[in-house]
């Protein structure tokens, strides 16, 4: 069971972590939340409708994670649109975004919260045992896997990785190249993520 998910009786999946692992995770879902940032209503806490009807950015983000996690809803990468036809696809990408992205984001945020909880409870109930086995609900599953899938998403915009063929020249990086400790944390998020999906299949 070390770095794989096993699916539980019942539905559900479980996996042992050590220490270490467990630390490094719980950062990468910290650093998420501190970039996707906090909700709308949380400037104004005495407004409990103020998210519901707050009204998100209609412009793409800059950070070009933000912009992974948050893409164009209108666009193709491949194409090559005129000029009226892109200005429509940008139009109707900023509509689309304006309403949904701080929804988007607030699945995310509970996503990256969710892992942190489960690790903290985690490391609360093994202290000083040095690892522990990881035991998720198939709801927490469902949220451990968007929240792996995001971490790559954004790990991966770092790296610049954009096919497949940039993630086979990762596994040739030389040790001393200060992208591998980034790297080794993608292909290890990727297997994780990867037996996570497995173990939810029917």
């Amino acid at each position: 069971m070390p770095g794989t998910f096993e699916p539980l009786p019942g539905g559900g999946a479980a996996v042992a972590l050590d220490d270490v692992e467990i630390s490094i995770i719980r950062s990468l879902a910290v650093q998420l939340l501190e970039l996707i940032g906090p909700g709308p209503a949380e400037e104004a806490p005495d407004d409990p409708l103020a998210e519901l009807f707050a009204e998100g950015p209609s412009e793409p983000p800059a950070d070009p994670v933000l912009k992974r996690l948050f893409p164009d809803a209108y666009s193709d990468p491949e194409a090559t649109p005129g000029p009226k036809e892109a200005e429509e696809q940008r139009a109707y990408s900023s509509e689309f975004r304006r309403y949904t992205e701080n929804d988007l984001r607030a699945g995310k945020r509970d996503n990256a919260l969710a892992v942190v909880r489960s690790l903290d409870a985690l490391s609360a109930a093994s202290a000083g045992e040095g690892g522990a086995v990881l035991k998720l609900s198939p709801e927490e599953s469902q949220q451990w896997l968007g929240a792996l899938n995001d971490l790559r998403l954004a790990i991966g915009s770092r790296l610049e990785i954009t096919d497949e063929d940039d993630t086979d020249l990762l596994y040739r990086l030389p040790d001393e190249d200060p992208r591998k400790p980034m790297v080794m944390a993608y292909l290890w998020l990727g297997g994780l993520q990867e037996t996570l999906v497995a173990t939810l299949m029917p």
